[in-house]
Protein backbone atom coordinates (compact mmCIF):
# COMPACT_ATOMS: atom_id res chain seq x y z
CA UNK A 1 0.00 0.00 0.00
CA UNK A 2 2.82 2.39 0.90
CA UNK A 3 4.57 1.75 -2.44
CA UNK A 4 1.35 2.57 -4.30
CA UNK A 5 0.96 5.89 -2.45
CA UNK A 6 4.60 6.84 -3.05
CA UNK A 7 4.26 5.83 -6.71
CA UNK A 8 1.09 7.92 -7.06
CA UNK A 9 2.74 11.04 -5.65
CA UNK A 10 5.96 10.45 -7.61
CA UNK A 11 3.99 10.16 -10.87
CA UNK A 12 2.04 13.37 -10.23
CA UNK A 13 5.22 15.18 -9.18
CA UNK A 14 6.57 14.59 -12.69
CA UNK A 15 3.46 14.41 -14.91
CA UNK A 16 0.76 16.30 -13.02
CA UNK A 17 -0.79 19.68 -13.81
CA UNK A 18 1.81 21.32 -11.58
CA UNK A 19 4.57 18.76 -12.12
CA UNK A 20 8.06 19.06 -13.51
CA UNK A 21 6.95 18.67 -17.13
CA UNK A 22 4.40 21.48 -16.73
CA UNK A 23 7.07 23.61 -15.02
CA UNK A 24 9.43 23.13 -17.97
CA UNK A 25 6.65 24.05 -20.39
CA UNK A 26 5.76 27.19 -18.41
CA UNK A 27 9.42 28.26 -18.25
CA UNK A 28 9.59 27.99 -22.05
CA UNK A 29 6.49 30.16 -22.40
CA UNK A 30 7.94 32.72 -19.97
CA UNK A 31 11.18 32.95 -21.96
CA UNK A 32 9.20 33.45 -25.22
CA UNK A 33 7.13 36.16 -23.54
CA UNK A 34 10.29 37.90 -22.31
CA UNK A 35 11.71 37.94 -25.85
CA UNK A 36 8.44 39.38 -27.17
CA UNK A 37 8.47 41.98 -24.39
CA UNK A 38 12.01 43.03 -25.30
CA UNK A 39 11.00 43.49 -28.95
CA UNK A 40 7.91 45.49 -28.04
CA UNK A 41 9.88 47.70 -25.63
CA UNK A 42 12.50 48.42 -28.28
CA UNK A 43 9.78 49.28 -30.80
CA UNK A 44 8.05 51.54 -28.28
CA UNK A 45 11.29 53.33 -27.42
CA UNK A 46 11.96 53.93 -31.11
CA UNK A 47 8.45 55.34 -31.56
CA UNK A 48 8.88 57.58 -28.52
CA UNK A 49 12.22 58.83 -29.84
CA UNK A 50 10.68 59.66 -33.22
CA UNK A 51 7.64 61.29 -31.61
CA UNK A 52 9.92 63.41 -29.43
CA UNK A 53 11.45 64.85 -32.61
CA UNK A 54 7.99 66.11 -33.66
CA UNK A 55 7.18 67.98 -30.45
CA UNK A 56 6.69 71.75 -30.91
CA UNK A 57 9.40 72.68 -28.41
CA UNK A 58 11.99 70.47 -30.17
CA UNK A 59 10.86 70.21 -33.80
CA UNK A 60 13.28 68.46 -36.15
CA UNK A 61 12.80 69.84 -39.70
CA UNK A 62 13.91 66.59 -41.34
CA UNK A 63 11.40 64.55 -39.34
CA UNK A 64 8.64 67.04 -40.10
CA UNK A 65 9.40 66.86 -43.82
CA UNK A 66 9.49 63.05 -43.72
CA UNK A 67 6.10 62.83 -42.01
CA UNK A 68 4.58 65.41 -44.36
CA UNK A 69 5.78 63.46 -47.39
CA UNK A 70 4.42 60.19 -46.04
CA UNK A 71 1.04 61.64 -45.09
CA UNK A 72 0.59 63.75 -48.23
CA UNK A 73 2.22 61.23 -50.59
CA UNK A 74 4.06 64.09 -52.33
CA UNK A 75 7.58 64.58 -53.72
CA UNK A 76 9.49 67.25 -55.61
CA UNK A 77 9.44 66.76 -59.40
CA UNK A 78 13.22 66.21 -59.56
CA UNK A 79 13.38 63.56 -56.81
CA UNK A 80 13.87 59.86 -57.38
CA UNK A 81 11.75 57.49 -55.29
CA UNK A 82 13.43 54.26 -54.14
CA UNK A 83 10.96 51.54 -53.20
CA UNK A 84 12.12 49.19 -50.47
CA UNK A 85 11.34 45.48 -50.69
CA UNK A 86 8.46 44.31 -48.55
CA UNK A 87 6.67 47.66 -48.57
CA UNK A 88 3.70 48.46 -50.79
CA UNK A 89 4.24 50.90 -53.65
CA UNK A 90 2.70 54.34 -53.01
CA UNK A 91 -0.48 55.21 -54.88
CA UNK A 92 -0.02 57.77 -57.64
CA UNK A 93 -2.15 60.91 -57.23
CA UNK A 94 -2.25 64.25 -59.03
CA UNK A 95 -0.23 67.34 -58.14
CA UNK A 96 3.42 66.27 -57.96
CA UNK A 97 2.67 63.00 -56.27
CA UNK A 98 4.94 59.99 -56.02
CA UNK A 99 5.29 58.14 -59.30
CA UNK A 100 7.12 54.94 -60.15
CA UNK A 101 9.95 55.51 -62.59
Amino acid sequence: MGVAVVGYFAYHTVQGDRGLVALTHLQGEVSEAQVTLAHVRAEREEMERRAKLLRPDNLDPDMLEERARVLLNMTHPDELVVLLPGRPAPQSTQGGAVTNR
